[in-house]
């Protein structure tokens, strides 16, 4: 038996952020990052509709890129002092996921955060809250997921947390928030988006409820990416849209190890997410072709791109990523970066061993060992093809 699971409600389109006038409750918790949502506006707004909704309101700012382990116990501790009924979260990938990771502890004091990334082993929520969810970054697609990602700076790890306890109860998808996104973070967010998409339409837990949602992600990124990057206004509205199906497509069928190497390269050499998602994932299609190479094709045909064969359509799809990357100038390699030899060389052997360990590895299509995992790795650091 297999499981779908998504938000009760999903609310899109224009002004779809004035459904916090209608949620029932007493006290509400809004959870925010480094202050954009403040500038342009917004915040005020979830303040003002929650009130209106009846609910006396505390603020939790300043949730930084990346959220440690000791944000979100503080924040844990917060809720626990005031009880909220309803946490509300609202940003990018960053206030979404600590929100959620809070929630676990908010409920449950006594759990520890080694218990909490074990996946699907969390104990039941909703005992005290229920969770919104409102992105203003079109890419990470937490709002309808059943993940959190939260970095532990001492050990220099990103941990997935991995259980359908923290999906949202409800999702907002306000494109009015996404106009507000500098062109670097669309093009990391975006790339985010279609490596879900890709990851999700090949992981092991894929299905016939997961796959059409992939696809059409991988078809709306296609056509609208590049141009929401240029500040086309219906472009950044569709991009909003496209992340949260790729968002429901990966909640549900999983991830792979593009994934698992960004996780643990992030914490160790500063990559934003999205960034090395889009260095790795030309690397990992090599990777997984030789097990995937129909659906990597069956993909390629969808968005339109040449080639009589799965091979040649597959190099197509590379190819594709590839050029995304170059239209919004995201390095294609490691080196390109900025990470020196020495440095990656220095953590190859700790970086592969922990993303071999990581929770999308064990959803990868085509199994992995350490030997392989570092070999991608030095592929993805000098540029050269993923051939065994």
């Amino acid at each position: 038996m297999s499981r779908f699971t998504l938000p009760r409600d999903i609310y899109f389109g224009e002004n779809a952020l004035e459904e916090l006038k209608n949620l029932k409750g007493k006290k509400a918790v809004v959870v925010v990052g480094g202050g954009s949502m403040k500038k342009f506006g917004f915040l005020e707004k979830v303040e003002s509709y929650l009130k209106e909704a009846g609910m006396e309101v505390k603020l939790l700012e300043g949730v930084e890129p990346d959220p440690s382990v000791e944000t979100v116990m503080k924040g844990a501790q917060l809720m626990r002092d005031f009880e909220p009924d309803w946490i509300v979260a609202m940003g990018g990938g960053s206030p979404i996921d600590a929100a959620k990771a809070m929630w676990i502890f908010y409920e449950y004091p006594d759990f520890t955060f080694e218990q909490a990334v074990v996946p699907f082993g969390l104990p039941e929520l909703r005992q005290k809250a229920k969770f919104v969810a409102i992105s203003s970054t079109s890419g990470t697609g937490t709002e309808v997921t059943a993940f959190s990602v939260i970095t532990d700076y001492k050990a220099k790890i990103k941990y997935p947390l991995a259980d359908f306890n923290i999906t949202p109860d409800v999702a907002i998808v306000d494109p009015a928030l996404a106009q507000t996104m500098p062109p670097k973070l669309v093009s990391y967010t975006g790339m985010d988006a279609i490596t879900h998409a890709i990851e999700a339409y090949v992981a092991t837990a894929r299905s016939s409820y997961s796959d059409p949602l992939a696809i059409k992600a991988v078809v709306m990124i296609k056509d609208y990416l590049v141009r929401s990057y240029n500040g086309d206004v219906e472009a950044r509205a569709e991009m909003h849209d496209a992340q949260c199906l790729a968002g429901m497509a990966f909640s549900n069928a999983l991830l792979g190890i593009v994934h698992s190497m960004a996780h643990k390269t992030g914490a160790v050499f500063h990559i934003p997410h999205g960034c090395a998602n889009a260095i790795y994932l030309p690397y990992v299609i090599q990777f997984n072709r030789k097990t995937s190479e129909a659906r990597f094709a069956d993909i390629a045909r969808a968005v339109g791109l040449p080639g009589s064969t799965n091979a040649m359509l597959t190099d197509s799809l590379i190819e594709m990523i590839r050029d995304l990357n170059k239209a919004m100038n995201i390095p294609l390699t490691l080196k390109d970066y900025g990470i020196t030899e020495e440095d990656f060389n220095a953590n190859l052997d700790s970086i592969s061993k922990n993303a071999l360990t990581d929770a999308c590895t064990g959803s990868n299509p085509r199994p992995v060992d350490f030997e392989q995992m570092k070999k991608v790795f030095q592929c993805t650091f000098t540029g050269k093809d993923v051939n065994f």
